[in-house]
């Protein structure tokens, strides 16, 4: 998934030469090359049209006798099937000989076949390895990839401490991604000593650069306070900056607050304007505030059925008290077998209130054939668990 953060760095070092004429009769490898990326992809201000078949035979002259660069640049119109059939095991193999010759790009792009098993076998270690020969040189992208084989233990053994070394490197490069990350482990003390101030300092780097997670992240700080002053309104205006980016957390966090009133004018249609936006992308937690909007009509007018249907997905992932209010729900729509089946499912995990609930079912004969002994035994289980009749609290 990271890959695609950086894909366009991957063609830089093939434009490095810019439009500087190629003499008629200069066959230097790095000649040779030049002059086939201009063919491969047409260069106006040389006068030069796209010719891919040449531009390839080209770029292939000048990799079989040594550069490099081209055989980078080879090994990626291999990979991308520009200007020659796709084929990943000969991507491989050029990325090879650039790598051997201690090319950093080349290197890092080897290390990415090797985590992806594309051309070759599926070898972490392998990428590790040419990640790091990559990295030493100071190559960005084999840092960031580095950094992320010790947070997940790919290939080497899982440590901290060298992933948020590492993960520095391309965050003091203001690469946004790795500022969050390493925001990450700042605000959890993951290899480094827990530090909210550092934390909030690469959430605000990774943030102004637009990056979703980082806004939401630092959105949490304002609000909690945590390594700067606690400011509801900041808070508010990170969480809208993230939420306006589609990120869901950020949505829900957002809701909260026009729910609650932290930082903006209370506002409950918005707060449900929020939690749907965050419900329709999955969120559970959103989900679950967008079905109890419904439920007390709150910001919208009252509907259970709608309640229901966004209490459900929780319901049927095991959420217990998501199960109790779908059960609400159904016996507030008279649809009493339904009720029960809920009841049951919230009562057999624990919740009280459910458990006193199925217990009057089972007392009135509401949606189960009536059983006394049954409803005493979830009656007096409530209890146990702490539950009291609302006429007695």
């Amino acid at each position: 998934m990271y890959r695609n953060l950086i894909f366009a760095l991957l063609f830089m070092p093939l434009w490095a030469w810019g439009a500087v004429p190629v003499a008629d009769n200069d066959t230097t490898p790095e000649a040779l090359y030049r002059l086939g990326m201009d063919y491969l992809n047409g260069n106006d201000s040389l006068g030069i049209y796209m010719n891919k078949e040449k531009g390839i035979e080209l770029i292939r002259r000048a990799a079989e006798q040594g550069d490099s660069w081209a055989q980078y640049g080879l090994g990626i119109c291999y990979e991308d099937g520009d200007g020659i059939e796709q084929d990943y095991e000969q991507a491989a193999y050029w990325y090879r000989k650039s790598a051997e010759q201690g090319n950093a790009w080349g290197q890092y792009l080897l290390a990415m076949c090797y985590d992806g098993g594309q051309g070759v076998a599926q070898d972490y270690a392998q990428a590790v390895y040419w990640f790091r020969k990559s990295a030493e040189q100071g190559n960005t992208a084999a840092q960031f990839f580095l950094g992320i084989c010790y947070e997940e233990g790919k290939g080497v053994s899982q440590d901290y401490v060298q992933a948020a070394y590492w993960l520095c490197q391309t965050a003091k490069q203001e690469d946004a991604l790795s500022q969050y990350k390493l925001g990450n482990y700042y605000f959890y003390g993951y290899g480094v000593s827990q530090d909210y101030a550092q934390a909030v300092y690469w959430y605000r780097h990774a943030a102004e650069q637009g990056n979703a997670d980082s806004q939401n992240a630092l959105g949490v700080c304002y609000g909690r306070g945590q390594g700067v002053a606690q400011d509801y309104a900041q808070a508010v205006y990170w969480y809208r900056q993230a939420a306006e980016k589609g990120n869901a957390v950020a949505q829900l966090n957002l809701g909260n607050y026009y729910f609650y009133g932290y930082g903006v004018s209370q506002d409950y249609a918005q707060a449900v304007y929020w939690y749907r936006q965050a419900a329709e992308q999955g969120n559970s937690q959103a989900r679950y505030s967008l079905g109890s909007s419904y439920f007390h009509g709150v910001g919208v007018p009252r509907d259970y059925e709608q309640a229901a249907y966004w209490y459900r997905p929780l319901a049927e992932q095991g959420d217990a008290e998501a199960q109790l209010k779908i059960g609400l729900c159904y016996s507030l729509m008279k649809n009493d077998k339904m009720a029960v089946y809920w009841y049951q499912k919230a009562a057999e995990q624990g919740n009280a209130e459910a458990q006193y609930g199925l217990g009057l079912c089972y007392a009135a004969g509401i949606g189960v054939k009536r059983n006394t002994q049954k409803a005493e035994y979830w009656k007096n289980l409530a209890f146990q668990n702490g539950y009291m009749p609302k006429k007695n609290r």
